[in-house]
């Protein structure tokens, strides 16, 4: 097999076109995955992890990527990636404006992002449908919002049901209506408490329809373990979201960041 690169695993690149184009780092190699579907491709990992905030070598990865001691110094942001609404960063990414939206990854479902992360995060949940409906000031502010509107609609993707196929199609900006009109309220509310310039509702934005480049969903979803099993070799089929899907597997390599990986075909 011929070598294409090696080095420290990042989270896949992508950018938005018709499919989407996706790009894998490993170290300084950069490397197309798009031309690569319908091969079989070989992924090693080395043995060797590294934290991606301070670089030295770990024996174990926490939260995709960072050694202990990285972990343990950045758990309040961590704690606002996962409890938006119990944010309290007074600097930072917590204070840029946020994006509260609907997606059709497996089906509805209510979500948050940074602004700058349209459509990125979108692509890595593997959504095929995906509609900004309200923009705030901060995560705090996002995170309060999705509370609310998860009263009424899911706030998780389903990566299996993602995994199988493509989303049945929905109208999103009725479902944006109808979900805007049952918190209504609410919202006077919020909009009251945060000012007349810290939440928005956005209108007249059609949804994003999002395609990938994947020539076969598995019937079964089997999960490759690159801590159980560190040589992978199979045919890559297709890539959504942040999943390479082979032909007897599919593996989440955002799982794995930070690892020191060897890709050939």
């Amino acid at each position: 097999m011929k070598a294409l690169g090696a080095g420290t695993l990042e989270k896949m690149r992508s950018r938005l076109e018709e499919p989407v184009a996706y790009k894998i780092s490993l170290g300084d190699s950069e490397i197309a995955l798009n031309p690569l579907i319908n091969t079989t491709i070989k992924v090693e990992y080395t043995g060797k992890i590294f934290c991606i905030e301070c670089d030295r070598k770990t024996n174990k990865s926490f939260n995709q990527g960072y050694c202990y001691p990285c972990f343990q110094k950045l758990q309040e942001y961590f704690t606002c990636l996962i409890h938006p609404e119990k944010c309290r960063c007074n600097s930072g990414d917590c204070l840029q404006d946020h994006i509260i939206y609907l997606a059709n990854s497996s089906g509805l479902k209510v979500g948050i992002t940074r602004a700058t992360q349209v459509p990125t995060r979108w692509i890595d949940q593997g959504a095929t449908q995906a509609l900004a409906i309200m923009r705030v000031r901060s995560r705090l502010q996002s995170g309060i919002l999705e509370v609310m509107f998860k009263e009424y609609v899911a706030d998780k993707t389903n990566w299996r049901g993602m995994l199988k196929g493509v989303a049945n199609p929905l109208n999103l900006n009725h479902e944006a209506s109808l979900l805007i009109n049952k918190c209504r309220n609410q919202i006077k509310e919020y909009e009251e408490e945060f000012g007349s310039f810290g939440i928005s509702i956005l209108n007249g934005i059609d949804a994003v329809e999002i395609t990938y480049p994947i020539e076969k969903y598995p019937e079964k979803v089997i999960s490759y373990n690159f801590d159980k099993e560190p040589e992978i070799e199979d045919k890559l089929v297709g890539i959504k979201g942040q999943y390479l899907v082979f032909e007897h597997g599919v593996i989440n390599l955002r799982k794995y960041t930070g690892y020191e990986m060897r890709l050939s075909c």
